[in-house]
């Protein structure tokens, strides 16, 4: 199994607790950082610069996305042209549509042309591939985010559909694919497979990163010890 230090597809984290952030900046297989919306109120953040500028601050040269988070294009634009304004290496992430399934193609098309880095996310379909990487070709640096994940929960197998979403972005050099929304370890490995760019991870399967390559008889061994020593711990008698 080749080591996480010599794969090909780069590894952000995703998240938006700063103490979180800062201690996977540390972490040199860490290329970049994602947040979004959810996660920011999850983290208890109510104030969006100032986490932005803290965030910013303590990591002034990997990549980290930010997301817009008005339902008018408009106010999205406002919103995401300032947010580029905020450092060189911010992206901005524009959701593929808005609540009321309106496309953001042109949006999209609008920033990067103008130079903003827009990572564009929450995509599912290979159709949205398509468009969007239209959107971005000849246009700044821009990531395409797949929630391969969510293809998963539907029961799909998401690997055939970011093996495609890569030739997809084929027409777009400038553009990075994105596996979104991973379920396990095994995603990174599945998204570097498949040419993948980026895999944002979260830190739960981080913290799995140790298990790469261990032994299956060792980690069979050490299964039974957690069951034994949980029934033990529980004072379990029959």
């Amino acid at each position: 199994m080749t080591p996480i230090e010599r794969l090909s597809v780069k590894i952000f984290a995703d998240g938006a607790d700063l103490a979180g952030m800062i201690a996977m900046y540390q972490r040199p297989y860490i290329s970049g950082f994602t947040t979004n919306p959810t996660l920011m109120r999850k983290a208890g953040i109510t104030d969006y610069r100032r986490f932005a500028r803290e965030a910013l601050a303590a990591i002034p040269d990997r990549p980290i996305s930010f997301e817009v988070f008005s339902d008018e294009f408009a106010d999205m634009e406002r919103q995401a042209t300032e947010m580029a304004g905020w450092g060189h290496h911010v992206y901005v992430k524009i959701p593929v549509t808005n609540t009321r399934r309106e496309p953001a193609y042109e949006l999209v098309r609008r920033l990067s042309t103008a130079g903003v880095k827009v990572n564009v996310t929450a995509l599912t379909t290979l159709s949205q591939v398509r468009a969007v990487a239209d959107a971005v070709a000849g246009g700044a640096p821009s990531c395409v985010s797949v929630f391969a994940g969510r293809i998963a929960d539907t029961g799909r197998d998401p690997v055939p559909i970011m093996a495609e979403a890569v030739g997809l972005l084929k027409v777009a050099p400038a553009a990075e694919l994105i596996w979104a929304s991973p379920r396990e370890l095994l995603n990174v490995f599945q998204a570097d497979a498949v040419g993948c760019h980026i895999i944002t991870v979260t830190s739960d399967i981080l913290t799995k990163l140790p298990l790469v390559g261990k032994d299956l008889d060792e980690y069979s061994l050490d299964t039974v010890r957690m069951f034994y020593d949980d029934a033990t711990k529980a004072g379990f008698t029959l």
